[in-house]
């Protein structure tokens, strides 16, 4: 299903055509809000919303990212899982087309709207980026990897997983998350200082709690 470019009530970008980011920022969490299926424990709004943006501020931050980059990094991760609204695999090309068909809608041009689709593409797994705002687009959509908080994610991910057909035991969950976090790497040295420890913990305790089944 094609969706319709939301107009806000036909709210355009102001005369000067400076981008407007809380346009943007309305349209998408609206349409995820509305559209995400209720299958997605892992992938809901809660993920762009309370995982990835402020995922990609931080490392923004850190990296002193500023100005447009800064403005189409942003956005990147506001569209990078709006896909989901239509189907579950393959749904970046999906995010790249409705931000295309949209974004126009909220000021923004041509050639801000590639960045961002490259941007949004390079988040595809296996992830390969190129250039910066695509490393620390990757590296914060797999943030929570180093986070304290890994394990409630993954669990959410693994019961999302197993709704749509790649339902896993308990010992075979544990070898792909160790095997997936061992040969994972952050992209960005930002990304890497702040989480590289947090992951080797991780995988310690995926490994603790694998010993404990077998």
């Amino acid at each position: 299903m094609k969706p319709v470019p939301h107009k806000h009530g036909d709210r355009r970008a102001a005369p000067s055509g400076e981008p407007s980011w809380e346009d943007a920022e309305r349209y998408v969490l609206e349409r995820l809000e509305r559209d995400l299926p209720p299958d997605l424990p892992y992938h809901g709004i809660h993920h762009t919303r309370d995982d990835v943006l402020p995922a990609v501020e931080r490392l923004m931050e850190r990296a002193g990212v500023g100005g447009e980059a800064r403005l189409l990094l942003r956005v990147a991760a506001l569209y990078h899982d709006i896909g989901y609204v239509e189907q579950y695999a393959q749904n970046e090309p999906i995010a790249v087309r409705i931000a295309e068909e949209t974004l126009p809608d909220f000021g923004f041009s041509a050639a801000q709207i590639k960045a961002i689709a490259e941007i949004i593409v390079a988040t595809q797994m296996p992830q390969a980026p190129s250039g910066c705002l695509a490393r620390l687009m990757c590296d914060a959509d797999l943030d929570a990897l180093g986070r304290d908080d890994y394990m409630a994610t993954a669990l959410r991910l693994r019961a999302e997983l197993a709704e749509h057909g790649f339902a896993t035991t308990p010992k075979e969950w544990y070898r792909g998350q160790i095997a997936f976090l061992s040969e994972h790497t952050y992209f960005s040295d930002v990304a890497r200082s702040l989480r590289e420890t947090g992951k080797s913990r991780n995988i310690a305790e995926l490994r603790r709690r694998l010993r404990d089944l077998e």
